[in-house]
């Protein structure tokens, strides 16, 4: 077995273990956790065509044990897993449609949305260290949806940690708002007047900043993250693809995955499930009209613009964290150019070393959808074939439909990644059917929620909404105000 150890995408002497990276969140100098695609632990062919038709924690052992197996003893992770994916709590469904293509369903869990996945391995193993080593973290959370609820709900109650989570003012459904602010006990939700990058950009420059954290808590590391950012929300992201392979019928052909994507962090988990030896003949990466990343594919210039509001409101991102990640995978490196005095980004998405563009280009194909097609989808997909799907779901279908040419011949899995009852008036508009609501959210309706409202204006600059100083320090000072009075 491999000693696995992660680095910094900006600091690549930086070697720690799975541990240490989960517990740190942000590694050094404002980096991603990473590691190298040569240490990426490999499976046989025979051991991946073994996982036919089994559950899904044990197909999730399968996949993290050789990532994780000289830190959680095994039947200790076995539990883990079993206990994070019980059958019963987060169903996950293969749904056959048309020709060789499937729709998996990863919306069947607490808060309705793939995020469960990755944030209920999550707070299971931090907990797990958190109690070995009798520490406590402050678990930081910038949300564009779905994200926010799914670590909330995971996190709720677990005695060695606590949850702040940052959303967008009217850029979230209330349903979505509701799975944060309903929740009370440890989980503390503010609203940030901005867009989401505003929210990454504030959870960023908390999780940077020791000295706050040791001026409140005495404890440089008391500040982590369950983002995208994190390590342990990216590795279980690529279990699916793998569950995904061992229900369907492929007839000995690789299968395409097409993934709705936001801050990539399915994409990502695709990507390195497909280096574990997965078949994974393309991987189809559709986005919203926040169309940088194609644009990047294309031509190799990769320009951050002001993010543009989408009915696929979790995917309004228009620089995604983990493409950081992706582009280090492809032997590149992007960072964010920061005040040296206040750690704000002043320049994101800056690539000083380019990533090999034709591998990355043979392995992904990046579309994306207006926001008219995402309605128009919804209602061909429910006029052909009687399905519902969400936003995000429609454009996992589209940018599928456009790469198949609507053929539809290969094998093919779309990501569905949210309950189309967390978006019923988009749903009802393209359909005229309302979803019915999930049975969660409908008894969070008639609760009470407790928010926390940074009201500061953020910077208006040539590239968008950008982080202020003002809203940093309200931020701060009603952080401080949770934990001392």
């Amino acid at each position: 077995m491999k000693d696995i150890r992660f680095y910094s995408t900006n600091d690549p002497g930086e070697r720690v273990d799975f541990q240490t990276a989960l517990l740190a969140g942000m590694a050094s100098r404002y980096g991603l956790y990473m590691i190298g695609r040569k240490d990426i632990p490999t499976l046989s062919r025979e051991r991946i065509d073994s996982l036919k038709g089994k559950p899904y924690a044990q197909i999730a052992y399968e996949v993290l044990e050789p990532f994780l197996g000289r830190e959680i003893p095994p039947d200790t992770l076995k539990d883990l897993l079993n206990d994070a994916y019980e059958a019963e709590k987060i169903p996950t469904i293969l749904q056959h449609v048309t020709g060789k293509t499937y729709i998996m369903w990863l919306t069947r869990g607490p808060t309705y949305s793939f995020k469960d996945y990755a944030a209920r391995f999550f707070g299971r193993t931090l907990n797990f260290f958190l109690g070995e080593r009798g520490l406590r973290r402050v678990v930081i959370v910038a949300t564009s949806g779905d994200t926010g609820g799914a670590v909330a709900d995971a996190l709720l109650g677990l005695g060695n940690i606590d949850n702040i989570v940052f959303y967008p003012k009217g850029s979230i459904s209330e349903g979505q708002r509701r799975q944060m602010t309903t929740l009370g006990n440890n989980i503390y939700a503010f609203e940030v007047n901005g867009d989401f990058d505003v929210c990454q950009a504030l959870a960023k420059n908390i999780l940077g900043d020791r000295d706050f954290a040791v001026r409140l808590f005495d404890d440089p590391d008391r500040f982590t993250s369950a983002n995208s950012i994190s390590v342990g929300r990216l590795l279980p992201q690529a279990v699916y693809p793998f569950y995904a392979y061992s229900q369907i019928e492929t007839e000995g052909q690789p299968f395409i995955a097409s993934i709705p994507s936001g801050n990539f962090g399915n994409m990502m988990g695709t990507v390195i499930a497909r280096q574990m030896g997965l078949p994974v003949k393309k991987i189809i990466c559709g986005v919203n009209e926040n169309r940088e990343f194609p644009e990047f594919l294309s031509s190799g210039t990769y320009t951050v613009r002001p993010s543009v509001k989408s009915p696929s409101s979790a995917m309004i991102v228009s620089h995604p964290s983990n493409l950081a990640r992706l582009i280090d995978f492809y032997g590149g490196h992007m960072f964010d150019e920061r005040d040296s005095a206040t750690g704000n980004v002043v320049k994101p998405g800056v690539i000083d070393r380019m990533p090999d563009l034709e591998a990355m280009r043979r392995d992904i194909c990046s579309l994306g959808i207006s926001n008219a097609a995402h309605f128009a989808t919804m209602k061909a997909v429910y006029d052909r074939y009687g399905i519902i799907l969400d936003p995000h779901g429609a454009v996992g279908w589209a940018t599928l439909d456009q790469f198949l040419e609507g053929k539809h011949d290969r094998p093919a899995v779309v990501y569905e990644t949210a309950d189309p009852g967390k978006f019923p008036d988009d749903v009802r508009a393209a359909t005229g059917v309302t979803p019915e609501v999930p049975p969660g959210m409908k008894k969070q309706a008639g609760l009470p929620e407790r928010i926390y409202t940074i009201e500061a204006p953020p910077d208006h600059t040539s590239g968008g909404l950008a982080l202020s100083r003002d809203q940093i320090s309200e931020a701060k000072a009603k952080v401080r105000q949770i934990y001392t009075g």
